[in-house]
């Protein structure tokens, strides 16, 4: 298939050139001539405005957006809808808030074209290892863009699915995050208590790769942590500063909205913030972690 893809950051850059790679014909755009630059030296066809993507796109057109939730999304939508044509379609492949997913399905579909969302993992292993694709929107949008997903996919038949209508996509990435939040900080506070034992000598990293093998809490974030601990097992250059995006906050939000407790995941947000005011080995770890898997900056100690 083509495809337009906007944003090509850590995650759209790869999923770009995971497309190539799979025989699709995609036409790169992002504010940075030297992202542009690196899609073409991909096999990418550069486009330096939004009016260039438009024309290089056959209709029915499929636009592709991987650009920061919020006001960045919100603008991108609009001038799109201003060049774009009926029967094409949006693809909202960020973190965006699922509400404003669902509003923004309604802008588009009125001026007749189709919207997608699609809520997506992978951070940048997701070039070699495929992504998993949580996807909202009808069926027929979805099934007509079945070749990018199947290609963007760890595997044609596994790892993507349409999860349900607008906003579902973003809502099941929103809630992947959560959990995702709570399981980083189990793990981080496990490490801690064995990093503070000092009277027993153990080294963490060993232990870490222990437990990648038959242990019940084997697991991607825990080979990833046992990456992060290789090189230095104190983390000593590494500041104990950890961010988060929104995710977590926002299903924590939804959690108190449908009464349903949600302590771990509701913590595991508040010892990022505690993360910002106060040291410890715990963020550390967190910080290193969110490197592995996302490539996302650590601020040096």
């Amino acid at each position: 298939m083509q495809l337009a893809m906007i944003g090509l950051g850590k995650m759209g850059g790869n999923m770009a050139e995971r497309l190539i790679r799979g025989g699709h014909r995609v036409v790169a755009h992002a504010r940075s001539e030297e992202s542009i630059r690196a899609a073409e030296a991909n096999g990418a066809d550069g486009a330096r405005s939004l009016d260039e993507v438009v024309a290089k796109l056959k209709a029915p057109r499929v636009v592709w957006l991987m650009v920061p939730a919020g006001e960045a999304t919100e603008t991108t939508i609009h001038n799109l809808l201003e060049r774009l044509s009926p029967g094409d379609t949006i693809v909202d492949g960020g973190n965006s808030n699922y509400k404003d997913t669902v509003r923004r399905a309604g802008l588009v579909e009125a001026r007749g074209l189709q919207y997608v969302d699609c809520g997506t993992s992978g951070g940048i292993w997701g070039l070699t290892e495929g992504y998993s694709l949580m996807i909202g929107g009808p069926v027929e949008a979805v099934e007509r863009l079945r070749p990018i997903f199947e290609t963007l996919a760890p595997a044609p038949d596994a790892g993507w699915g349409r999860v349900g209508p607008h906003g579902a996509g973003h809502f099941v990435k929103m809630v992947h995050n959560g959990i995702e939040y709570g399981m980083m900080q189990a793990l981080a506070e496990g490490f801690e208590v064995l990093h503070g034992k000092k009277e027993m000598e153990l080294d963490v990293h060993q232990i870490a790769t222990i437990w990648q093998r038959g242990s019940v809490v084997r697991s991607w974030l825990l080979d990833l942590t046992v990456a992060a601990l290789a090189d230095d097992a104190d983390l000593s250059a590494i500041k104990g500063w950890v961010a988060d995006s929104g995710e977590g906050r926002w299903t924590v939000a939804e959690a108190i909205d449908l009464d349903i407790p949600a302590p771990v995941i509701t913590l595991s947000l508040l010892m990022r913030l505690a993360s910002r005011q106060d040291e410890s080995y715990a963020a550390k770890l967190l910080a290193a972690m969110r490197n592995q898997f996302g490539g996302h900056a650590v601020k040096k100690a």
